[in-house]
C-alpha cells in the first residue's frame, strides 16, 4: 500500500502542478457568474483535494492506508440591504479508496452554513447571526471549525457581536451539528454550547487580551461510576498574544473547567505558553519558536472528581503535532520549530514534539477523543513519544494554493507497553482552488 501511495503521489504532483499553473491564468467560475448578477447577489465556492496515507495506524503492524479526499463548497450570498444578509453554503466531502466513508472523511452534499445576519458581526458596531454557522476563537484550541478535516464542524444557533472603543464581545447560544453521512445533519437536542468571548486590543501595548467564559450542557454522559448523567460544565479562560522588541512574540492561554457530571465534580485545566523570534532582516525571514502545552488528566478514576480536560470543539490539526494523532486531554507537549519564507511564495517549517501523559493512570486519547491506550496501574510510564514534521505551503498564481508534508511519530515507553508500539508515518499533498 505504501508503494502505491508513493507512486501515485509523485505522478499526481506533476499533473496537478501543470494543471494548476494553467488554471491560475483563467478567471474563476464565480467571477464570471458574478459579473452577470446584481451586486446584491454573489456566488462563490472552493474545491480542495488532498492525497494522504499512513502506515502504523493505531501504532500497529500492517495497518496502512492511502486515499484521496475531495471537498467541494458552493455558496450564495443575498444582501438586499446594507444591514441585512442571507448566506447559505453546501459542502460535498468525499473519500476515494477509503472504506467505510464516514465523517470526518466523508459527508456527501450537506448544508454547511445557512444563516440570516442583521448588522455585520465582522465590521459594524452591532451584529446578529442566526442559523447554521462556523465558530472560530483565538487559535481554535478550544473552539474552531476543524478546517483540515474533510467534513468540517458547524453550529446551529445565534451569535451576537457588540463593538465599542475598538473592543469586541461575542455572545453565543448554540448547539454543535452532528455530521452523519447519508442523511441530513442536525444538532443533538439538549447538547448546548453557550459562551461570551471578548477581544481587548488596547489594554496592554502591542498585545491583545481575550477573556472568555464557555458553558457546555450535554445529556447522557457516563460518569466515573459508569452511570448515565447530565454534563454541566463551565470554563473561564483568557488568551494573551502580543509582540516584544527585537522580533519577539508570545502567546499565552489558560482555561479552567468546573461543574458536575451527575454526582462527579469537574476539576480540569489547560495551559499554553509560546515564545518565538523572527529575523525579518535576514534572508527567508527565519522564525524559531518553542511552546509548552499542558492538558490535565485524571489522577484517580474512582474518586468522583473528573480531572481530564474536556477538549470541547477544537481544531486539533497541528496543535500537538501535524499528524493529528492525539487530543488535548491528559497530555503534556513540549514543541519547537523553525520556519521561513522561501522564494516564489513557498513557506516551509520543521517542527518537533515531545509528549508525556499528565497522569500515568489516565488514558492517551486520539484526535477524535477515543482511547488509544491506558495503564490502570500507571506502570507503563508517561512518555508517549516524539514527532518530527516537515511542512510546506505554496501560494501559486491567482486563486490556487498547494501544500505537502510528512509527519513521523516514534513511540515512547507508554505506547510500546499499551500498543504494538510501531512508528507512524503520515505523508500528504494538497491543492485548493477558489471557484
Amino acid at each position: 500500500m505504501l508503494n502505491f501511495c508513493r507512486a501515485l503521489l509523485l505522478g499526481c504532483v506533476a499533473c496537478l502542478l501543470a494543471a494548476a499553473q494553467k488554471a491560475a491564468d483563467l478567471p474563476t467560475p464565480s467571477t464570471l457568474i458574478n459579473q452577470r448578477l446584481p451586486k446584491w447577489v454573489r456566488v462563490g465556492g472552493e474545491y480542495r483535494t488532498r492525497f494522504e496515507g499512513y502506515s502504523g495506524g493505531n501504532f500497529g503492524a500492517g495497518n496502512s492506508d492511502a486515499y484521496w479526499l475531495s471537498r467541494t463548497r458552493l455558496s450564495l450570498t443575498l444582501q438586499p440591504l446594507p444591514w441585512a444578509k442571507v448566506f447559505a453554503e453546501t459542502q460535498d466531502a468525499r473519500a476515494i479508496r477509503k472504506h467505510p466513508g464516514l465523517p470526518p472523511f466523508e459527508n456527501i452534499w450537506d448544508l454547511r452554513s445557512a444563516y440570516v445576519e442583521l448588522g455585520d458581526i465582522d465590521k459594524k458596531r452591532l451584529g446578529l447571526r442566526v442559523g447554521r454557522q462556523e465558530l472560530f476563537f483565538g487559535e481554535n484550541r478550544i473552539v474552531g471549525g476543524a478546517a483540515w478535516s474533510n467534513a468540517t464542524r458547524a453550529f446551529d444557533g445565534l451569535r451576537a457581536v457588540v463593538r465599542f472603543a475598538g473592543n469586541r464581545i461575542d455572545f453565543l447560544a448554540t448547539s454543535v451539528v452532528v455530521n452523519v453521512n447519508g442523511t441530513r445533519d442536525h444538532h443533538q437536542q439538549g447538547n448546548n454550547f453557550h459562551g461570551i468571548y471578548a477581544d481587548f486590543p488596547k489594554l496592554i501595548p502591542h498585545a491583545v487580551i481575550q477573556p472568555y467564559v464557555f458553558w457546555r450542557l450535554q445529556p447522557r454522559v457516563r460518569n466515573e461510576a459508569g452511570q448515565v448523567a447530565n454534563l454541566n460544565m463551565k470554563m473561564p479562560g483568557v488568551r494573551v498574544v502580543g509582540t516584544l522588541p527585537h522580533g519577539l512574540d508570545y502567546n499565552f492561554e489558560a482555561a479552567f473547567q468546573s461543574g458536575s457530571l451527575g454526582s462527579d465534580r469537574i476539576q480540569a485545566w489547560l495551559g499554553h505558553w509560546l515564545v518565538g523570534r523572527t529575523w525579518k532582516n535576514l534572508p527567508f525571514s527565519p522564525r524559531i519558536w518553542g511552546e509548552y502545552n499542558h492538558m490535565s488528566g485524571d489522577a484517580n478514576p474512582r474518586d468522583g472528581i473528573r480531572g481530564t480536560f474536556d477538549a470541547l470543539y477544537p481544531t486539533v490539526h497541528d496543535k500537538f503535532g501535524f499528524a493529528d494523532q492525539f487530543a488535548g486531554r491528559n497530555l503534556k507537549d513540549i514543541r519547537w520549530g523553525l520556519e521561513g519564507k522561501l522564494p516564489k511564495g513557498l513557506n516551509a517549517s520543521l517542527e518537533f514534539n515531545d509528549w508525556h501523559l499528565a497522569s500515568a493512570v489516565d488514558a492517551l486519547y486520539s484526535g477524535q477523543g477515543t482511547v488509544i491506550g491506558r495503564s490502570a496501574t500507571g506502570l507503563a510510564g508517561t512518555h508517549v513519544g516524539n514527532e518530527i514534521d516537515l511542512i510546506t505551503t505554496w501560494k501559486l498564481r491567482g486563486p490556487i494554493q498547494a501544500g505537502a508534508g510528512v509527519g513521523y511519530i516514534l513511540p515512547g515507553a507508554f505506547l510500546k507497553h499499551t500498543t504494538q508500539g510501531k512508528a507512524y508515518l503520515y505523508p500528504y499533498i494538497m491543492f485548493t482552488y477558489k471557484l
